[in-house]
């Protein structure tokens, strides 16, 4: 029977987040936004400056204890986004503001990136719970664009997920929201041709479909905050991702033959961070190059691998990048020495 090592323990700190936050919805609406707030502040504090917190655990053995993390985190959103929408329903338009980002905080730090570690599994129900978790932030093509966009063309200038060296946070965001939505029908679109299946068959087609007719249910029902809510909290979880994006690959490039050849992908191609509060509450993503060099790879077995480092841990540096001429005069001279 397997067993939870004490190293491994830290990685139950994810439920903490969406624990701390319905008791709040429930009990403490109006403390919501600014207890995100200053979980964030925190995390990026301790991250920093806390002696010892840049170096997590060494990687260990995958334990299937330890998808069940995943798992379980997927009741827990659908549970929280329930009670948000309750709670929203009878408040005020300030109350459906500060929800929106606290309960986005949440699904995007960690829904998508549980989505995301899901969605690399090879259990085809962890691939679904992805698809669900996406769907809950109304941004479904992700589970299609970043499979099968988004690693093979990781550091290139053919990925809408990659920034270039001296592009805004500001610029990339409408690049890559535009560009990846694109590629994910596109690359849909091909799969369903090489397989002669039609467009019911497609997983992208239904769950965007589920978003339409969530957003409509609301719009004739007349509730209105209900509706500000669902696309708040989705809007601001989606800002979080493209903002981690931005984030993982800034300035990195492979090189491209003249016949169109992609270096592999390797080690310098992707930024790392081993902040042990941040890793534990991100299921190591921040171990990115390891993850990119090996896809399927479980979180627990990433490696801290000896490629580009960031400058902190992704709480800080998703502050850090959104004012850019701060963002540049800490990554440049590192983007320099990574070359």
């Amino acid at each position: 029977m397997a067993r939870l090592r004490l190293s491994d323990a830290r990685f139950l700190l994810a439920w903490l987040l969406p624990f701390s936050l319905l008791l709040n919805l429930t009990r403490h609406p109006e403390q919501a936004a600014i207890g995100t707030l200053i979980t964030w502040a925190a995390v990026a504090a301790i991250d920093q400056w806390w002696p010892g917190a840049q170096r997590s655990p060494a990687a260990g053995a995958a334990n299937p204890l330890l998808s069940w993390v995943l798992r379980l985190f997927v009741p827990l959103q659908c549970l929280m986004l329930v009670v948000g929408l309750l709670v929203v329903r009878e408040g005020d338009w300030w109350r459906v503001l500060g929800l929106s980002f606290a309960v986005g905080f949440v699904t995007g730090a960690q829904g998508i990136t549980f989505a995301h570690e899901l969605g690399h599994s090879r259990n085809r129900v962890d691939r679904a719970l992805g698809w669900l978790l996406m769907a809950s932030v109304n941004y479904s093509h992700f589970m299609v664009e970043h499979y099968r966009g988004h690693h093979p063309r990781a550091a290139t200038f053919d990925d809408p997920a990659t920034a270039r060296r001296g592009e805004t946070l500001w610029g990339f965001l409408p690049r890559t929201l535009g560009g990846s939505f694109m590629s994910g029908w596109r690359l849909e679109a091909i799969r369903l041709r090489q397989f002669g299946k039609s467009w019911m068959a497609s997983p992208l087609a239904w769950a965007s479909g589920l978003n339409v007719l969530i957003v409509a249910v609301f719009a004739i029902a007349g509730e209105w905050k209900m509706l500000a809510f669902w696309l708040g909290q989705s809007a601001f979880a989606i800002w979080l991702l493209e903002t981690v994006n931005y984030i993982e690959h800034y300035g990195l490039q492979r090189s491209v033959d003249a016949d169109g050849k992609r270096d592999p992908f390797g080690v310098p191609h992707a930024w790392n961070a081993d902040h042990v509060v941040s890793n534990s509450l991100l299921a190591n993503l921040q171990r990115h190059s390891d993850h990119h060099t090996h896809a399927w790879k479980p979180f627990p077995e990433l490696e801290p691998l000896p490629g580009p480092q960031l400058p902190t841990g992704y709480a800080g540096c998703l502050l850090l990048a959104a004012v850019p001429p701060l963002w540049f005069r800490l990554m440049h001279p590192r983007l320099d020495a990574a070359r």
